[in-house]
């Protein structure tokens, strides 16, 4: 088509051409007749001027020569002028067939028409919906940052009310008081073991109401009276029959009248050891008629600290007004001197000496020996002898009183018949529980001005203790209630010395060594084995028992009796050689096997829960706890390498016996998190 259309307009251009020749002969040049002889002026339209250029023409004429169709036309003499009507007709039967093509698919034309206008409609209303969308997300994004800075304010204002929150929790917790200390201290009876406690933080709820007085905070107010009534309550003077070894449970006359006063108290510091402090010791004196009209009551220490501060001051300043006033020092000075303040000190002397009588209140006395040589000391830094002879008189009075309460004590806990305390359990005894708290208020006071003497009879006091805790565990009739006594008593006594005194104290030490003998609170562990490979157990020396293996083994004897007897026989023939005697144990060993594998889970959480109900502290039983399945992985252990002997490895049962590590895995659920 393409060479058709070629050749037809080549014919076109030629035949114009030979037209245009046959015009110049007939009727000469353009415009004129045979005798006008001036040019036509066309312009740029003149083909006949010198600036007509044919270049073009003629590359196009040459190019259409080259072509094969028009050569071929050429050779064979076709009429180019009749070839290209023939084209053009040729051309207008092609765009007629073209038409009735156009008329034939004019519904489809019109249906493709319809459908482009209903794409558009419908691309021109999602661009409406997504320029929606996007003023929306626009609108969004700027709620967004919106909320996001009120999401940022509202977290600093939480986070500050949480910090205020924890703050005030803090204070209003430390302040309070709750309604089951009040029971306690009120109603509740003096032996019970939580009494104690009761004691405790009442102390702590008075030192902190101190402290935030201290700091002005009003709430003080509300709780400061509450706090002095129940101290008056359980701030008592001791008596005679306030010892230590007394039985609270002791039956009385039928007209005796029952006492209703907290015994255990006069054994507790609380907070009378800080009349020693630097703080208070100088604190400014007691003034009578203010005090009674604030109904506040004192303990005996604290009014003779108010006493002897006062008597400190003014002999201090006597005695320098003498030296400077009459020029004297010396004797002469000291005679001045007790010329003026002697009948003051002998009615202090005297006063002292008739307290003292009736006094048996160890803990007060032993503050106001320490009193007396904190002040013995301000006296001599202030270069004052004429005091020296008044505090040596005074620590005579003092010292043979507090040790011959010391020695009641003493003889009171060695009189103790345990079969008069009437009903006993394995919680701590509120004898024990008495010199703990007796004992670790003399270390603490001693530790600042220690005192051999103090020492010695503390010594005496702690071995009549330990042979009492000993006769008490006694009247148990299991050996496994003795030990339980006997580790919660030591556990007690321990943890009060340890929170006060030295961790390097002689009494410390003592009752470490005695919880350690009873416990296995050293033993080394093997729970770091446990959930790896195991080759073998733990290096165990067979010839020393472990320090808590008597009461491991009672703990364990209930459930796991047989198989402990078991191995224990026959590690016994296989060292002895004699491992052929092992054949006639079959029938013993899938009975072991067998039970073994009903019953372990079930004892030993039995086991767990019999010891965590056991030991008042926590701690010491969950360390109990681990060391008893400590010691049942190593026992099922030596199991395996018992049956693992020649005489019994073809057992058929040994197929049924736990795998170890399965065994460690479930142990392992009961290792304490503590």
């Amino acid at each position: 088509m393409a060479a058709a259309a070629t050749m037809a307009a080549a014919a076109r251009e030629l035949a114009l051409r030979a037209g245009a020749s046959d015009m110049e002969e007939e009727e000469g040049p353009l415009g004129g007749g045979p005798g006008l002889q001036e040019p036509l002026q066309l312009g740029e339209l003149d083909i006949t001027s010198d600036e007509f250029i044919l270049d073009e023409v003629d590359v196009h004429i040459q190019a259409n020569l080259e072509d094969e169709l028009v050569k071929e036309a050429l050779k064979t003499g076709v009429d180019l002028r009749h070839y290209s009507k023939q084209v053009e007709l040729e051309l207008q039967q092609i765009e007629q067939k073209s038409i009735r093509d156009y008329i034939q698919e004019s519904e489809n034309i019109a249906s493709l028409h319809n459908q482009i206008t209903a794409c558009d409609a419908v691309l021109e209303r999602m661009e409406q919906m997504l320029g929606a969308f996007q003023s929306d997300l626009s609108s969004i994004s700027s709620e967004i940052r919106t909320l996001q800075e009120q999401s940022g304010a509202m977290n600093i204002r939480l986070r500050n009310r949480q910090a205020v929150r924890g703050k005030l929790g803090e204070l209003v917790d430390g302040l309070v008081v709750p309604s089951a200390l009040v029971t306690a201290i009120l109603e509740a009876p003096v032996t019970e073991p939580g009494f104690l406690e009761q004691l405790q933080e009442l102390d702590a709820k008075a030192a902190a109401v101190r402290e935030q007085e201290a700091r002005g905070t009003a709430a003080c107010a509300d709780v400061r009276g509450v706090l002095d009534r129940l101290r008056v309550k359980y701030e008592e003077v001791a008596e005679k029959d306030d010892l230590m070894g007394v039985e609270d449970t002791a039956k009385k006359g039928f007209f005796s009248k029952p006492s209703l006063r907290s015994r255990n108290t006069i054994f507790t510091l609380g907070t009378r050891g800080s009349v020693i402090s630097p703080t208070e010791l100088e604190a400014p004196i007691l003034v009578p008629h203010t005090a009674q009209r604030g109904e506040q009551r004192y303990p005996f220490e604290a009014l003779f600290r108010s006493q002897h501060y006062a008597l400190l001051d003014n002999s201090c300043r006597e005695y320098l007004f003498i030296c400077e006033f009459f020029v004297v020092s010396g004797p002469a000075a000291h005679d001045l001197f007790h010329a003026v303040m002697g009948r003051t000190l002998s009615m202090t002397l005297k006063h002292l000496e008739s307290y003292l009588i009736d006094c048996y209140d160890a803990i007060a006395v032993f503050l106001c020996i320490h009193i007396v040589l904190r002040f013995r000391n301000i006296a001599a830094k202030r270069d004052v002898p004429a005091l020296d002879r008044y505090w040596e008189q005074v620590l005579a009075l003092l010292w043979p009183r507090f040790e011959l309460i010391l020695e009641m004590n003493v003889q009171s806990v060695r009189s103790t018949d345990p079969q008069r305390l009437g009903g006993l359990d394995t919680r701590p005894h509120y004898i024990t529980r008495r010199y703990a708290e007796f004992s670790s208020a003399l270390v603490s006071i001693n530790q600042t001005v220690p005192n051999e003497r103090t020492m010695q009879l503390l010594g005496q006091l702690q071995v009549e203790v330990e042979n009492f805790v000993l006769r008490v565990a006694a009247e148990f009739s299991s050996r496994k209630e003795q030990l339980v006594f006997l580790i919660n008593n030591y556990d007690m006594m321990l943890g009060v010395l340890m929170e006060r005194a030295a961790d390097d104290s002689k009494e410390v030490e003592s009752f470490q060594q005695l919880l350690n003998a009873r416990t296995q609170l050293k033993m080394p562990s093997t729970w770091g084995y446990i959930g790896t490979s195991l080759t073998k157990p733990p290096t165990r020396d067979p010839g020393t028992a472990s320090p808590g293996k008597e009461f491991i083994e009672e703990l364990l004897s209930p459930p796991f009796g047989g198989l402990v007897a078991f191995v224990k026989e026959a590690e016994a023939l296989i060292e002895r050689g004699q491992a052929e005697r092992l054949r006639g144990e079959e029938a013993r060993v899938i009975q072991l096997i067998r039970g073994f594998g009903s019953s372990w889970k079930s004892s030993v959480e039995s086991l767990s829960q019999d010891v965590m109900r056991s030991f008042t502290n926590f701690r010491n039983g969950t360390s109990i706890i681990q060391g008893a399945l400590t010691q049942l992985i190593q026992l099922y252990h030596r199991f395996h390498r018992v049956l693992s002997q020649p005489q019994l490895r073809a057992l058929p049962a040994r197929a049924e016996l736990i795998n170890i590590h399965h065994l460690m895995v479930e142990l392992k659920k009961h290792k304490p998190n503590f």
